[in-house]
């Protein structure tokens, strides 16, 4: 191809650059040589379009909050419609060569399939299994209008998996399901892990740094029914008011479905006083509250759907030095190895427990801080995920322009664009310090 290739990249999940992982795609093919555009959901007090650091952003007026089948059908019908009416407009703006869609929901390979005879390309960027969502939910399917439901969501997997010219998979279980379910040939998906970029994820000294004789336990992603944020309230609960372990806080970042539900659980179990809910956050947040904790919780509960999938948060944890407490889930081995401390899944007291365990002992704290933080930097950063992204585009669109994927970071650099002091990571005795006391010295 000559000239600059166009990537069109739609979202129907997140805004972006909210959605960490597509925010960090587009980066990745803008350092390349790419033009980027995307179309996704409006944000509180987001305009319809803007350009960010290059990506040329055309929002969309969001659905109202879904509720029941015919609810999901009409905000999925609601978005199609709206973003298929935003590639128009993103067309006027300029011809794009290949089209990317994040599920979920599998539906916008119908949209491929339409803007084909223009010579557009389809990538499948695949996030979620949908149909392990509803066993995760609904159990296996009984009754005529489950099997139906079911039998739905399949096809439209299926469909999105032929009309997809290449898929890109978070992990290898992803990867083989679309070898197996999907059809797909092995050569044509690529597994793409949603790993931190460390240079920029790093411990910072906080601004706010917890009173010293408090433990802070914090929880960072979206709150919806398959996240289990509700199992943080209950290991609280146990910690709090059967164990006497009132100097334990808990910061739960993030927004979701299930957010009031939680804020109407944690008044009900008296946790008020030892639970903050942030609501939405941004990057500049996440390294304050992630750089002030003590201990990252994981309260994914073992489902079809999340024993298979990449727990971005546990990777994040990492990246800002936090041990962690999981269920054990398998992809969640995968990233964590040996700097989580895993629990049978849905075991409340097996959680404090483990929690407790790392309450009393800061030294084993700062061991699983120092193996996390290694482990996210050697074999889970963005950059080595960035250039196998990268190289599906160059395929494709038989276009390469050299250079990194992910640029360099400043060389000595101190502090973060907030002023905030970068944690020496090279100075081991400081960084023991800090990991035991997360706080400046």
């Amino acid at each position: 191809m000559t000239g600059r290739p166009h990537v069109l990249i739609i979202v129907q999940n997140l805004p972006v650059p909210l959605d960490r992982r597509v925010w960090l795609e587009c980066q990745a093919l803008l350092a390349r040589g790419y033009r980027v555009s995307v179309i996704c959901p409006k944000g509180p007090g987001d305009p319809g379009h803007e350009v960010v650091e290059g990506v040329d952003l055309h929002k969309y007026k969001p659905a109202p909050e879904a509720k029941g089948l015919l609810g999901f059908v009409w905000e999925f019908a609601y978005s199609w419609l709206r973003a298929a009416w935003l590639t128009l407009r993103v067309r006027r703006s300029g011809r794009f060569h290949l089209l990317q869609a994040c599920n979920p929901p599998d539906t916008y390979w119908l949209l491929a399939l339409l803007w084909r005879p223009f010579g557009v390309r389809f990538v499948f960027d695949h996030h979620d299994l949908n149909p392990e969502l509803f066993l995760s939910r609904f159990g296996e399917p009984s009754g005529g209008a489950q099997q139906a439901q079911y039998k739905a969501l399949v096809w439209l997997e299926r469909r999105t998996f032929r009309a997809a010219h290449r898929v890109i998979s978070t992990n290898e279980s992803y990867r083989a399901i679309a070898i197996r379910r999907g059809g797909k040939r092995p050569e044509h998906v690529t597994v793409v892990r949603s790993g931190p970029d460390t240079e920029q994820m790093r411990p910072v000294y906080p601004e706010h740094p917890r009173p010293a004789d408090e433990v802070v336990l914090v929880y960072l992603g979206i709150m919806g029914p398959q996240d289990g944020v509700d199992q943080v309230l209950l290991v609280m609960d146990e910690l709090v008011h059967r164990r006497g372990r009132t100097n334990v806080k808990a910061t739960l970042l993030g927004f979701g479905d299930c957010l009031e539900d939680l804020k109407a659980q944690s008044a009900a179990l008296g946790l008020n006083p030892y639970v903050t809910f942030t609501g939405r956050v941004d990057r500049v947040q996440i390294a304050e509250y992630l750089s002030r904790a003590d201990i990252g919780i994981g309260p994914d509960l073992k489902t079809p759907l999340n024993d298979v999938s990449t727990m971005n948060k546990t990777m994040e944890y990492m990246a800002y030095g936090l041990p962690s407490v999981a269920f054990d889930l398998a992809e969640t081995r995968v990233s964590g190895a040996g700097s989580v401390l895993y629990v049978p899944s849905g075991d409340i007291h097996a959680f404090a427990d483990a929690v407790e365990k790392l309450i009393d002992d800061p030294g084993a704290r700062a061991d699983l801080g120092r193996g996390a933080r290694a482990r996210v930097a050697a074999e889970l950063d963005w950059r080595a995920q960035a250039e196998a992204y990268v190289a599906v585009y160059d395929e494709l669109a038989r276009f390469s322009r050299p250079g990194p994927a992910v640029p360099p970071g400043e060389p000595g650099r101190v502090a973060d664009p907030q002023g905030r002091r970068y944690v020496d990571l090279d100075d081991t005795a400081e960084f023991d310090r800090y990991l035991r006391e997360r706080r400046a010295p």
